[in-house]
């Protein structure tokens, strides 16, 4: 079945937010006195709803603890992010364009409640005539409640969209939902996204018409 729809994970693949994402989780985790580097922040937050990444560390706190955390690490994200301290992947913008331009239904999906000030914020709203935030679902990922939900609203079977993912948890919830995913891999990924169907390295590498070829040789 030809691909109709892309959904697009937001952190990490259409825009930079990962260095202010990370900060704010530093920022908070050690306010409460834990230690927070690179491996915490991709073994136990990366693509995870807010609460969820904060229940992973301060596992013997109470839930109203957790949630005042988790609204505090918020609280200092919206902040680095209204000062615009994101950038735009350049490859994503042409990649979006180009696939609004050729007709296929588009979606961001992300466990970020913020994701439409984002994407306003970074020229990309207009594209996306569906947006699910983390607050739009019950279960976040690796739960794949997000992605159907996004297919749902472009009117599209889960066999005719594709998601592009670039953390292990979202991979794993593209999968559980029966979706063929792309995993972006960056540099500095411990993981190898070995789970994803193919994994590149630049959106520049992503070809529908080869996804689609590949797509026609897996067993039904």
């Amino acid at each position: 079945m030809p691909t109709k729809g892309l959904i697009f994970d937001l952190d990490g693949v259409l825009v930079d937010t990962v260095p202010a994402h990370f900060a704010a989780w530093k920022r908070m985790f050690e306010e409460y006195g834990y230690e927070f580097g690179r491996a915490e922040y991709r073994r136990l937050v990366d693509g995870r709803p807010r609460f969820d990444g904060a229940r992973a560390v301060m596992t013997w706190h109470t839930e109203n603890e957790v949630r005042s955390a988790a609204d505090k690490k918020n609280d200092y994200y919206v902040e680095m992010i209204e000062r615009g301290k994101f950038r735009v992947f350049d490859a994503a913008v042409r990649l979006v364009r180009q696939c609004q331009s050729e007709g296929y239904g588009l979606a961001a999906a992300s466990s970020s409640a913020n994701v439409r000030a984002v994407l306003e914020k970074a020229g990309l709203l207009d594209a996306f005539p569906v947006v699910i935030g983390g607050d739009d679902v019950e279960k976040g990922k690796p739960n794949p409640d997000i992605f159907l939900t996004a297919a749902s609203g472009l009117g599209l079977k889960v066999e005719e969209c594709v998601v592009i993912e670039d953390s292990s948890s979202g991979v794993e919830a593209a999968k559980n939902g029966g979706f063929y995913c792309v995993g972006l891999l960056h540099e500095d990924h411990e993981s190898e996204l070995t789970a994803a169907d193919c994994v590149v390295s630049s959106l520049t590498e992503i070809d529908i018409a080869q996804i689609d070829e590949a797509r026609s040789k897996l067993p039904v």
